[in-house]
C-alpha cells in the first residue's frame, strides 16, 4: 500500500488503478493507491492512526506551500512514498524519496510491484527451481531373465536432481486462494545406484547386469533428459496474505539426451561408459506438488517403462524430494 502525502492540489496524481483521497482540515491530502476497489475496502484492516503514531511522524508545512513528512527531526520532500506491508507480528514501513517527480513515479510503480509480490497476489511468477531427491524402481511385471534382486537400488545412493526454468501465471485470483499454472523447461538427472556388485552393460539384444570381477565402491546408471512439466496448482493464503499451503497435480513429457554408467573402484579409479542401454528415449508421467508454508515437495512417476519392451526389466521410475 502506498501512502503519499502532498499539499499541492493543482495536478492530479497518476493513478495506478484505484485511489482513495483523504482531505484534512489544513488542506493536506492523503492519497492511497490500490489495484482495485476491493483493496480500498480492505483498508479497514489497517489502523492508519497507529501507523503514523508508531513512526513518530507528522505532516509539516514548509516554505513554498508544500507539505513534508518529518520523522525524528529529519525532513523528507513532498510526495514521499511510504511502503506499508502488513505482517504477522506488526506492520513494516519503508520510506522512499527521489529528486524528481518523474523518478518518483517510476519508483512508486516499482515499490507497488514489490509490495504486491510480497503479499503473494502477483499475477505472474517466474524463476529457477532446484529439485533434489531420490529415485527408486517400481516393478510393473516380473521378467524371468531379470530377477528383481539383480538390479535392486541403494535407497540413498539413487539420487534425483533437476534444474527448472519455471513460470507460474495466475489464472484465478481470490481473496484467500488462487489458481495458477506451473510450467517449466527442466534438465533432470536420474541416478540409479545398484545395491549389488554389478555393472549395467549393453548386450547384443538387451541390457545386462553383469557381476564385476572385483569389489566396487559404487556402480550406477545415470540418465540425462530435458522435460516439460505442466502442473495446475491451487494456493491458499492467510489473512496477512502469506501462503500457507499449495497443491498441484499435472504431468510431464521428456526426452533422454544422454545415459552412461559409472563405476568407482576401491583405489578410487573411475570409469564411464556412454550408451543408450536400450533405454526409452521418450518419457512421460505424472507430477505432484505439495507445499506447506515455505517447504515445497515434489513427486514424479514415469508412466512408460524405463527400458524398451523385451530389452530390460519392466520397471517404472518414482522420484520424490524437495524443491528450492
Amino acid at each position: 500500500m502506498l501512502l503519499i502525502a502532498s499539499y499541492s492540489v493543482q495536478a492530479a496524481p497518476e493513478h495506478l488503478a484505484d485511489s482513495l483521497v483523504i482531505r484534512f482540515a489544513n488542506r493536506t491530502r492523503l492519497v492511497i493507491y490500490a489495484p482495485d476497489k476491493a483493496s480500498i475496502q480492505a483498508l479497514s484492516s489497517y489502523d492508519l492512526n497507529k501507523i503514523v503514531r508508531e513512526m513518530s511522524m507528522k505532516l509539516d508545512s514548509v516554505p513554498g506551500g508544500e507539505t513534508a513528512i518529518s520523522q525524528d527531526g529529519g525532513r523528507y520532500l513532498k510526495d514521499t512514498v511510504l511502503v506499508v506491508t502488513k505482517k504477522k507480528d506488526g506492520v513494516s514501513i519503508v520510506i522512499n524519496t527521489s529528486d524528481t517527480t518523474k523518478s518518483d513515479s517510476i519508483r512508486n510503480r516499482r515499490d507497488y510491484k514489490r509490495s504486491t509480490v510480497r503479499r503473494g497476489i502477483n499475477s505472474w511468477s517466474r524463476g529457477i527451481d532446484f529439485q533434489i531427491g531420490l529415485n527408486t524402481f517400481l516393478n510393473q511385471s516380473a521378467v524371468a531373465s531379470y530377477p528383481s534382486d539383480l538390479y535392486s537400488l541403494k535407497p540413498l545412493g539413487s539420487r534425483y536432481f533437476a534444474v527448472a526454468f519455471s513460470q507460474r501465471p495466475t489464472l484465478i485470483n481470490g481473496k484467500r486462494a488462487k489458481f495458477s499454472l506451473y510450467y517449466a523447461l527442466e534438465a533432470s538427472w536420474n541416478n540409479y545406484m545398484f545395491e549389488n556388485n554389478v555393472v549395467a552393460q549393453k548386450g547384443t539384444s538387451q541390457v545386462e547386469f553383469n557381476p564385476y570381477p572385483e569389489q566396487l565402491k559404487k556402480s550406477k546408471l545415470t540418465t540425462f533428459a530435458l522435460q516439460l512439466p505442466v502442473v495446475p496448482r491451487i494456493s491458499f493464503y492467510n489473512s496477512s496474505g502469506r501462503k500457507v499451503f499449495h497443491l498441484g497435480v499435472g504431468g510431464f513429457i521428456g526426452y533422454r539426451l544422454d545415459s552412461y554408467t559409472k563405476i568407482k573402484r576401491q583405489n578410487n579409479d573411475k570409469e564411464h561408459e556412454h550408451s543408450n542401454f536400450y533405454l526409452n528415449d521418450f518419457r512421460y508421467g505424472l507430477v505432484g506438488h505439495i507445499g506447506i508454508v515455505r517447504t515445497s515437495l515434489f513427486v514424479k512417476y514415469d508412466l512408460n517403462p524405463v527400458f524398451q519392451e523385451g530389452k530390460g526389466p519392466d520397471v517404472r521410475t518414482l522420484s520424490f524430494g524437495i524443491t528450492f
